[in-house]
């Protein structure tokens, strides 16, 4: 579990944080096996004996004081009493995890009986869009092939297509057999027949061990539907030549949840589907009007950055619901280049726990990587996360991909939670006291974070492995706690040397995507801009570098928009121009796609701050040779190159990662990089420790376009996104925030 603070030290009271201008929150990745330090936590059992406070419900934990009988929460302060097994436990410190560090791992017992939980298998389930193209299946294929030797052995995995009709596919006979049954054209129709008459659902499940080769073999029959497809007679549908397109995803999906969550807690304890869809949904339940974007806007004088980006139907959020309820996660991988409003549609992934994958096309698409890639590593489901404070500040807003719990303030559902996935909180004070500048009570923070996790029987203890139950997944129930203390600044100046950028940047994407939302693209640009504005003022505050004159408006003394008394707030401004220039807030006009900008905010809305950091202001290294890096860091502009005189540079923009090779570079230098050089092995650490596969490309400057390089030197663009370069591009953006502030502190 990492967790990191916008700022080390936190204000003193809200006066302090006003006037600092800084975010204050943290953002927690609380899946992740290390903290940020790259310490593990303790691990240990009996998670249900451990002491919780009678007032607040937090955790004992290291920093409670604690005598024989009783102990005092590092939270709220209240005395509580330690019963007869605490106390027996305690008097052997060594022998109790929650004694031994404030970052803990616990075993939870499990309700049901052992039977039941030993059985729970992993199950996954595709649904493959067949109202697509030949080479959107063979892409789909290749990954369902990637995805079948990923799975554990002991998994159960069905096959399922749609279009104006679902199929089902029965692998587990000799022949694959698929059973369709139609999906009617109205957007209120339901299905005719249960799934569970077409086929039952253990018919549908097949174990991959045993039948992997006929999973196979189904999956080479699949085959786009043509348009004239003919319907077969006594459907009433039978008009020769009648237009039988359609992709009814929404139907199939309703079906898919209801058909699956009869089993769930029995059969399974989580269910994966993996959607691939081609195009919009413009069949049955859940269809989308893709009218809405166009050149209407022209005419309509709407603002596309705002009509675009709110959904046009409740069906997917409603959907989302649904599949929690039946123990589904759905991942989406949308492989299409036309508007398929994912608005709309992100609702199922997301508020599921499932993940948004977006390519724009079937040659370069890293489609088949990134399935291995989700498969392989591990994954807890059935989450609930839980963050107190202690009882001078409280927690704010919470950002994410989860739902909130209808009955409890800061409790969190999360289904399904990789150890990638981050979360974000921002912090406010419960009054206007604020913490004390004596006392010894620092600031705390806890967070709790309970999960469940399917263990394969490899990593079972051997006196778990009862021989009616080999080769059988176990389910284990583990709760995970964090206690964390705070310093408090005494002053503006011990608070900014303690920002953290990179985690105040994540609180700021958070903000800006929701005001995006809300109010439209505009108003998120000018809340970012404001926000620069504003903190510059109450920086050249703190530190007197300007004065009034004589009581009047006028100003003396010279503004420093660059933060150069304080190395914490200095990437700020480069990190807002970033930003101001990332797809997530570009104009429409700047052919900027919809569905594009709403994969971005899904992207980055579940990043750690480092990735973060790399996906809005990339990583511009230089090498003098393949073996031999120069400069570890450069701007991101032309100047920065020519200046460095090296040959090679190699950036890392999270999703892209580019090897470019300057135009006066040596001849005699390998290209590509050979693959056992110290820059190949850089660029494979980096693609492992990616949740998605960045896409690499080589560029060989005045050979090779440059174009996809030269897009990222953003220091000499224009930020109000002209798409003109110009010299000015950053240093241009520095005048307009001084101006500003100026006009501000009038």
């Amino acid at each position: 579990m990492a967790v990191r603070a916008t700022v080390s030290r936190f204000p003193i009271d809200s006066d302090a944080q006003e006037a600092c201008g800084i975010p204050w929150g943290l953002t927690v990745t609380p899946f992740a096996a290390k903290d940020e330090n790259g310490q593990a936590p303790v691990y240990g059992s009996d998670g249900h004996l451990l002491p919780r406070c009678e007032n607040c419900y937090a955790y004992f934990n290291t920093y409670c004081e604690l005598d024989q009988w009783a102990w005092n929460c590092s939270l709220c302060g209240t005395l509580n009493g330690l019963s007869s097994e605490a106390i027996a436990r305690y008097s052997r410190p060594q022998s109790c995890a929650e004694m031994m560090s404030s970052f803990v791992d616990l075993e939870f017992p499990l309700e049901g009986s052992e039977e039941e939980i030993l059985h729970a298998r992993p199950v996954y389930v595709a649904a493959v869009d067949l109202s697509s193209s030949e080479e959107f299946l063979e892409l789909t294929k290749s990954a369902l092939q990637a995805a079948l030797e990923a799975l554990a052995p002991e998994s159960l995995f069905g096959l399922a297509t749609f279009s104006h009709k679902l199929g089902l596919y029965d692998v587990q006979g000799p022949i694959p057999v698929v059973k369709n049954v139609f999906i009617p054209q109205d957007a209120e129709g339901t299905l005719p027949i249960e799934l569970e008459d077409v086929m039952p659902l253990l018919q549908f499940l097949a174990p991959v061990d045993t039948c992997k080769d006929r999973i196979t073999s189904a999956l080479e029959t699949l085959r786009p539907t043509t348009s004239w497809e003919r319907t077969p007679p006594g459907t009433g549908q039978e008009l020769d030549g009648v237009l039988m397109g359609g992709r009814g995803f929404g139907m199939a999906m309703e079906a898919l949840c209801n058909y699956l969550g009869s089993e769930y807690g029995n059969t399974f304890a989580l269910a994966r589907v993996f959607a691939f869809l081609s195009g919009p949904p413009d069949h049955g339940p859940g269809q989308l009007d893709t009218r809405r974007y166009g050149e209407q806007y022209a005419s309509k004088g709407e603002d596309a950055d705002r009509a675009l980006l709110p959904e046009q139907t409740p069906f997917y959020k409603d959907l989302a619901a649904v599949a929690v309820q039946a123990g589904v996660c759905v991942d989406i991988f949308a492989v299409t280049n036309e508007y398929t409003d994912l608005a709309s549609l992100k609702f199922l992934s997301i508020e599921s726990g499932g993940s948004l994958f977006l390519y724009s096309n079937t040659d370069d698409s890293t489609l088949p990587q990134d399935m291995y890639r989700m498969l392989s590593r591990p994954y807890a489901f059935n989450c609930v996360l839980r963050l107190r404070t202690s009882t001078e500040f409280k927690p704010g807003h919470s950002y994410g991909h989860f739902f909130p719990d209808p009955q409890y303030e800061n409790v969190q559902h999360i289904i399904c939670c990789d150890s990638y996935a981050t979360y974000a909180y921002d912090f406010e004070f419960a009054n206007n006291v604020g913490f004390s500048r004596h006392s010894s009570e620092q600031p705390m923070v806890q967070i709790a974070f309970q999960y469940t996790v399917v263990v394969p029987p490899e990593e079972l203890p051997g006196s778990e492995l009862l021989s009616s139950s080999r080769g059988k997944h176990s389910i284990k129930r583990r709760l995970r706690i964090r206690t964390l203390q705070y310093g408090a600044a005494r002053n503006l100046n011990e608070l900014y040397d303690g920002v953290d950028p990179e985690v105040v940047l994540s609180l700021l994407v958070h903000k800006v995507i929701l005001a995006s939302l809300e109010e439209g693209v505009r108003e998120g640009r000018m809340l970012l801009h404001d926000w620069l504005v504003i903190l510059t003022s109450q920086y050249n505050e703190a530190f007197n570098l300007i004065q009034y004159k004589n009581g009047s408006s006028s100003i003396t003394g010279q503004l420093d928009v660059t933060f150069s008394q304080c190395p914490q707030l200095q990437p700020l401004p480069r990190l807002v121009f970033a930003l101001l220039r990332n797809p997530l807030l570009r104009f429409h006009e700047e052919g900027v796609h919809p569905d594009y900008r709403i994969y971005v905010q899904c992207l980055f809305s579940a990043l750690e701050p480092s990735s973060l950091h790399r996906a809005i202001y990339p990583v511009l290294t230089s090498y003098s040779t393949p073996d031999k890096q120069a400069y570890p860091r450069h701007s991101l502009s032309r100047a920065a190159l020519i200046t460095s005189g090296s040959p090679i540079f190699f950036l890392d923009a999270y999703t892209t990662l580019i090897v470019f090779y300057s135009s006066t570079a040596d001849p005699s230098l390998p290209f590509p990089p050979p693959h056992d050089c110290l820059l190949r092995s850089t660029i494979n650490k980096l693609k492992q420790e990616r949740c998605i596969t960045p896409k690499l490309i080589f560029i060989r400057g005045g050979q090779d376009d440059a174009s996809v390089f030269e897009n990222y030197l953003i220091e000499e663009q224009d930020v109000n996104g002209t798409g003109l370069t110009s010299v000015m591009g950053f240093v241009s953006f520095l005048e307009d925030i001084t101006q500003s502030v100026l006009e501000y502190m009038k």
